[in-house]
């Protein structure tokens, strides 16, 4: 098949010229317009989260040969999770491109960040099924390159660091509350807050996932307890 002049512009952000545009196609394809003749992208997903992961587990095991396996368990997570996924189809405008329902499309399906991240592991997979493995880990590489060299030695989430400071002083894990969502249905801004057991407590709200303004909560909370140390 020949591409299309948006899905030759895209094979040019990602970096990877497809022998089989049709794979690349069908990565690009949402359930939400796949069919039995237009087969959507959760296959490949499952195959590019794991393709995924290799690579990164790979950088990482070469990277620093002397880190053990809890200082790359936390990086790792910090590089294949869906946050960073979504954040790198945004960087190539993936969104742009994805195939959608009319539903999907009118909810504001480009912009959602669990989307997003599912057709960038599916691409993922597009490469590696047209390509093979070398060509897959260059395009992940180059994609997280910048990622892979400004990772923190220590890149827990705020949420992982919050509830060890909570066990650390010997207190339960921290509580998350909803205490408002305002917004469009297709793009919600939640309002969050943060609680200790000992009543201590910080606020956050943003737009976006739920979990994206968990973790804004307990950076607050986190900020707030590193000042009264």
């Amino acid at each position: 098949m020949t591409p299309s002049a948006d899905i030759r512009a895209f094979m040019g952000r990602l970096g990877h010229r497809f022998r089989r545009p049709e794979l690349l196609v069908r990565a690009l394809t949402h359930g939400s317009i796949g069919s039995a003749t237009r087969p959507d992208n959760q296959r490949l997903e499952f195959l590019g989260d794991r393709v995924l992961g290799l690579v990164m587990a790979e950088a990482l095991f070469h990277a620093d040969p002397d880190a053990t396996e809890g200082q790359l368990a936390p990086r790792y997570n910090a590089l294949v999770k869906g946050e960073t996924c979504a954040a790198m189809a945004r960087e190539i405008g993936l969104g742009e491109v994805l195939k959608l329902g009319r539903s999907e499309m009118l909810s504001g399906g480009r912009r959602k960040e669990a989307l997003l991240a599912d057709a960038m592991e599916a691409v993922i997979a597009a490469v590696y099924l047209d390509g093979g493995f070398d060509a897959a880990r260059d395009t992940i590489l180059r994609l997280w390159q910048t990622r892979l060299d400004s990772l923190d030695d220590d890149p827990r989430d705020a949420k992982t660091a919050l509830q060890e400071w909570a066990q650390a002083h010997g207190m339960p894990p921290p509580v998350y509350d909803q205490t408002g969502r305002s917004g469009p249905d297709h793009a919600p801004v939640f309002h969050i807050t943060a609680r200790l057991a000992d009543g201590r407590e910080a606020q956050a709200q943003g737009a976006g996932t739920k979990r994206r303004v968990e973790q804004e909560a307990a950076q607050a909370l986190l900020s707030r307890l590193e000042k009264s140390e």
